[in-house]
């Protein structure tokens, strides 16, 4: 049986740009997003637990999020561990509501943001080129094993690069699309 899988291959690949565009919905532009509470993870009932499990989260205005927290005694949990988390956000309690207000982003945050979303495309980059030395390895034992020919295994190999090329042209668009966006809201 060929260690060879290019489905295997081809959805790993896929995994990581999902990956990297679910880490760029995180970064904050100038609109407000939910996916910006993400990272949250908030200490309630004695356990840490992402901040979705106690609060829903809504984007009423474009610069401002508001936290429904559903039990009222988590409200101070909720805070702290928006506050803990470190995004530049002051919650601003009203019952069981907090309310987010996002500042304006200035010069030197958004180079800042630019630079992280540029960070999180190459280790995106680094997952797929992960991908492609497994399947470049398989086809090399399958050929070893006698289960493909040579030819079959160049054939495929060009193969993978080709895919690679693909998801790594992808990577690259999601972050261009992410850095103009930080550097022109």
């Amino acid at each position: 049986m060929p260690k060879y899988d290019k489905a295997d291959i081809e959805r790993r690949m896929q995994g990581a740009v999902e990956s990297l565009k679910g880490d760029l919905s995180g970064l904050r532009t100038g609109r407000a997003n939910t996916a910006l509470l993400d990272p949250v993870v908030v200490e309630v009932y004695g356990s840490m637990m992402p901040i979705t499990q106690v609060a829903t989260i809504s984007a009423p205005e474009p610069r401002m999020l508001s936290v429904q927290v559903w039990d009222k005694a988590n409200v101070n949990a909720v805070e702290k561990g928006i506050t803990k988390a470190n995004l530049g956000l002051n919650p601003m309690s009203d019952g069981q509501t907090i309310r987010l207000p996002l500042p304006d982003l200035n010069e030197e945050r958004r180079k800042e943001l630019a630079k992280l979303a540029g960070d999180y495309g190459e280790k995106a980059k680094i997952a797929i080129r992960n991908v492609r030395r497994d399947g470049n390895e398989a086809l090399k034992e399958d050929e070893k094993k006698k289960e493909i020919s040579e030819d079959d295994q160049k054939r495929l190999a060009d193969e993978v690069q080709k895919l690679t090329d693909k998801y790594v042209g992808d990577v690259d668009a999601a972050v261009e699309k992410k850095v103009q966006e930080i550097l022109t809201q």
